[in-house]
């Protein structure tokens, strides 16, 4: 008998079909959700007074969130030159004046709430703010949205799933554009901060850009 003929191809094809090609298999079928990365529930709140509505016994981490984000929009929202470029992309009810020293002025999105996560494996609590637009021609037309351009569904949705990576500190802008219309993640981030850093690619495109 020739070796080959001994050798079970029946069992090898299931052996290496459910062992050993699966993980591939499922690993392929998430690549677009990102292979490996952990997803953990997030909260999005409107406002503080809601944070501590729904987590009582977590006030002082609202207040820490809150202002943790609040300070992490007016430090890496967009900022426009004028009101109208500013609510060409947000509504201008959503937008906001920042006067500078020499009497001049600029333009920014206000933040139209805060997500609250927390890491699952040591409880500990993150916030990133959260801006939408009231203006309809734009992507984020009654979105969540983040300042790096990803959206999160519904501006009435409370409960999302996400990474970590979204509660990492963003680039300081620290220069004024015009209208963007919408560019692409990587011009948005240049625009925004002077830096093409972290420019990975999101669902809902760019503010910015």
């Amino acid at each position: 008998m020739k070796r080959s003929q001994a050798i079970n191809l029946a069992h090898m094809r299931k052996a290496s079909g459910v062992f050993a090609l699966k993980p591939l298999a499922l690993c392929i079928a998430a690549l677009l959700a990102g292979c490996g990365q952990k997803e953990e529930p997030a909260d999005i709140f409107k406002t503080l007074d809601e944070c501590k509505t729904t987590y009582p016994d977590l006030s002082a981490q609202c207040d820490m969130a809150f202002n943790q984000a609040l300070g992490s929009a007016e430090a890496s929202a967009p900022k426009y030159n004028s009101m109208e470029d500013c609510a060409a992309e947000f509504g201008a009810d959503r937008c906001q004046r920042r006067d500078r020293s020499d009497g001049t002025s600029w333009f920014m999105p206000a933040m139209a709430g805060f997500m609250l996560g927390r890491a699952l494996d040591n409880h500990s609590y993150q916030a990133a703010p959260m801006f939408t637009s009231s203006y309809y021609g734009s992507p984020y037309y009654n979105r969540w949205g983040t300042v790096d351009g990803r959206t999160y569904g519904d501006y009435g949705r409370s409960r999302v799933y996400t990474g970590r990576d979204v509660f990492q500190p963003k680039p300081t802008v620290t220069k004024t554009i015009s209208r963007g219309g919408f560019g692409s993640k990587s011009a948005a981030a240049s625009n925004w901060g002077g830096s093409k850093s972290g420019s990975r690619k999101s669902s809902g495109g760019s503010w910015g850009g």
